[in-house]
């Protein structure tokens, strides 16, 4: 099996070394990532100006553009074959519930998965790396059980993973996306040279996490797993904006 491995978190994650190197006797793996961090980039790509591509001495591809950028490239004139599969992390934090809508991990994973690859974003729940290799050895679990247990169609799934130690992970659930509630308020801040600047507030606080959301599995100390999808129409909405049509 070809892998391609990306990220949002940049080349130089602990995230992409541990993907790598987990998955990396099991498959053929090539990695091609950002040259800096672009959380929260989600499926952003680049139209404005070249992209140039640098080869570390690891042999990772450096793309100075985001997740999407990367996958993007990959699959259209970087590799000579595509991939069976594509791997966006393991990001450092969480991508659960409305942070699907924003997440570069899952930017990147969404693009390959829009090209038909089977791909897969992975998030370890929670800021730093305590846990990282539990993470690690659950993400190569689940890539054994797709090489062995071939899924019957294409598939985009949005991974999170506690962050505990790997003989307290519960299992691992199939589960659907919980919400938050608005992102917090903006702050305000001075520089040196008295210029107002802002900075984006806090993602907002979980609002549903009622069984068989993401949020849910996590706080029970499963593995969640999120089938996602392209189409955001929402159907039953159709006839009643007929209806609305109708009266202009």
């Amino acid at each position: 099996m070809h892998i391609l491995i990306s990220n949002d978190d940049g080349h130089s994650s602990v995230g992409l070394k541990a993907a790598v190197d987990a998955l990396v006797s099991i498959a053929d793996v090539t990695v091609v990532a950002p040259e800096s961090n672009c959380s929260g980039s989600s499926n952003s790509i680049t139209l404005n100006r070249p992209l140039s591509v640098h080869f570390a001495s690891d042999n990772y591809m450096i793309i100075n553009g985001t997740p999407t950028d990367c996958v993007h490239l990959a699959l259209t004139g970087l590799l000579d074959n595509l991939p069976d599969l594509v791997i966006s992390g393991i990001n450092n934090g969480a991508n659960l519930g409305n942070d699907v809508l924003y997440s570069g991990t899952v930017g990147a994973a969404r693009e390959a998965y829009m090209f038909g690859i089977p791909s897969i974003a992975v998030s370890l729940v929670e800021k730093g790396w305590g846990n990282l290799e539990s993470a690690a050895m659950i993400l190569r679990d689940i890539v054994i059980n797709c090489i062995k247990n071939p899924f019957q169609e294409s598939f985009l799934w949005n991974i999170n993973i506690p962050n505990i130690s790997l003989n307290h992970v519960n299992g691992i659930k199939s589960t659907r996306i919980g919400k938050r509630y608005p992102s917090q308020l903006s702050t305000k801040h001075k520089t040196p040279r008295n210029e107002t600047v802002y900075w984006i507030g806090p993602v907002g606080e979980v609002s549903d996490n009622s069984d068989g959301t993401d949020f849910n599995a996590i706080s029970n100390n499963f593995v969640s797993i999120t089938p996602l999808g392209i189409d955001l129409t929402i159907i039953d909405n159709l006839g009643k904006i007929n209806k609305w049509i109708g009266s202009i």
